[in-house]
């Protein structure tokens, strides 16, 4: 065995344990804050420089391989079935990573379930070109950073849906607050973004680029060319399709100003949402104008998802439903996902109709917990209560048909316990020779809690805000620490 060990620990297996990865950070990212002053001052000379020091520092190289080697997706190959899964082929790795004579492979193309029954197409690219993805989405970020558009949420650092949510409400909750909405939705935004529009405009290294815009896919055994769209399962993909929509929002408020009217844009992805005074400004000004900066960069506004609605009709976003009642506007979870949820829950338990009741609770909690994080900012209180009574119901039913030969009084004494008036379903576990209990997660009780909002032009490169993020995130830990005190109480 001891030799075994001596052989398994290999130099580059100790050298990348050796790493000070703190130090490597702080690296790249006093080059990345370069690149984005330079970006600010508009010296692209400087930045266009400054991107190829970053691309050919061991640094920056160390960052990208561990990026995608010790990710969700890293036990995922490509057509070469290659995965970095050891410490020695991550220091190779990194050695490896050379601009010269790099040819992008094609990527693997897999179907995964949408929510509306149709598969949703993802290319898997192998290691070697996430790796180089990777290295190269470091240097493109902090210009992409200093574009964006303000209001602009999805794939961004230290920015969530929470935040979109939070705009939405601060656009549309005052008495004096626009009354017409418009929400957008871009057609096939990843599969149709123009290659020559995103080779003209986009700084980073062309020739990687192009590589991989052009790589192509296998599907079932054949090689199928990509002549527009940016692969779905790639790292940089977010970060390119969040460069080809920057200035829309500048351009619709630009607009909307000239014919008289206030309008504000809040964007997540592919999915926005324009709030105006006018109906007829959206309409007839800044539709057109959208549907034309789209245009230009190869996409189309879906017609069947884009529509124009009054507030006190409300209109689903993000997963929420934003209407004004009497005046007063709330933000919920929206019914369509509330019923979807409640419907995988009931799925689930049927699918595990005899499956011991402590996994069958480890399977539920952590969608419980999942679902309610994700809606805890909103008014949600009355939506918690009602998904918690049908998962009672649910869990109530799974047990009676566990023991058709039992009363039902057996049961709710084997399944259920009852906590001042409220029955609660639970299991059995031992901790140290001792029986406790294990209870299912308790939805009802999470606490509701105000979002604070990230400042609009806030980013990770600029040292302004050095200190604001490193506070704000140090807060939301704190928040999200928060455990639910049935789950505590063996």
């Amino acid at each position: 065995m001891m030799i075994s060990k001596e052989i398994s620990a290999s130099p580059d297996s100790l050298q990348w344990q050796s790493i000070d990865w703190k130090s490597v950070e702080a690296l790249v990212l006093k080059l990345q804050m370069r690149i984005a002053k330079a970006t600010r001052e508009k010296k692209h000379g400087k930045v266009k420089s400054l991107q190829w020091l970053l691309t050919h520092s061991r640094s920056a190289k160390l960052l990208a391989v561990k990026r995608v080697s010790q990710n969700k997706g890293s036990k995922t190959p490509g057509i070469d079935g290659v995965i970095w899964n050891t410490d020695a082929r991550r220091m190779k790795a990194v050695n490896q990573l050379s601009r010269k004579a790099y040819s992008a492979k094609p990527l693997k193309r897999i179907y995964i379930p949408k929510k509306n029954g149709k598969l949703r197409p993802l290319g898997i690219p192998c290691m070697i070109d996430r790796a180089q993805q990777a290295l190269h989405l470091l240097a493109l970020e902090p210009v992409s950073e200093t574009l964006a558009d303000p209001n602009s949420y999805g794939f961004r650092p230290n920015r969530s849906t929470a935040d979109a949510v939070d705009q939405c409400f601060k656009c549309l909750a005052l008495k004096k607050s626009a009354q017409w909405v418009l929400e957008g939705d871009i057609k096939a935004c990843f599969d149709k973004i123009g290659h020559q529009w995103l080779l003209d405009n986009i700084a980073v290294d062309k020739r990687m680029l192009e590589q991989w815009l052009k790589s192509g896919f296998m599907d079932k055994g054949l090689f199928y060319r990509t002549d527009e769209g940016t692969p779905q399962g790639g790292i940089i993909s977010p970060t390119l399709m969040l460069m080809t929509l920057a200035g829309l929002e500048q351009q619709i408020k630009s607009t909307a100003l000239k014919q008289g009217a206030r309008a504000n844009f809040i964007g997540y992805a592919d999915d926005f949402v324009v709030t105006c005074a006018s109906k007829e400004v959206l309409e007839y000004d800044i539709k057109p104008l959208i549907t034309n900066f789209l245009l230009e960069r190869g996409l189309t506004l879906s017609e069947e998802k884009t529509h124009i609605t009054h507030i006190n009709d409300g209109f689903d976003f993000l997963g929420f439903n934003h209407r004004k009642y009497k005046g007063k506007l709330l933000i919920k979870p929206s019914k369509s996902n509330t019923l979807m949820f409640l419907s995988n829950l009931r799925e689930l338990i049927k699918k595990h109709a005899t499956l011991p009741v402590n996994d069958l609770i480890k399977l539920i909690n952590p969608k419980l917990r999942g679902w309610s994080n994700y809606y805890r900012h909103c008014v949600a209180k009355q939506v918690f209560g009602y998904v918690g009574h049908k998962l009672f119901q649910a869990l109530w039913y799974w047990a009676v048909r566990r023991h058709p030969t039992k009363s039902k009084n057996w049961v709710v004494h084997k399944y259920f316990l009852n906590r001042k008036g409220q029955w609660q379903f639970h299991g059995w576990q031992k901790i140290m020779d001792m029986d406790c209990l294990f209870n299912l997660f308790q939805i009802a009780k999470v606490p509701i809690e105000r979002h604070v909002k990230i400042r609009s032009s806030a980013t990770p490169f600029d040292p302004e805000y050095q200190e604001y993020l490193v506070k704000r995130k140090s807060k939301r830990q704190a928040r999200n620490s928060w455990v639910d005190p049935a789950l505590t109480a063996l």
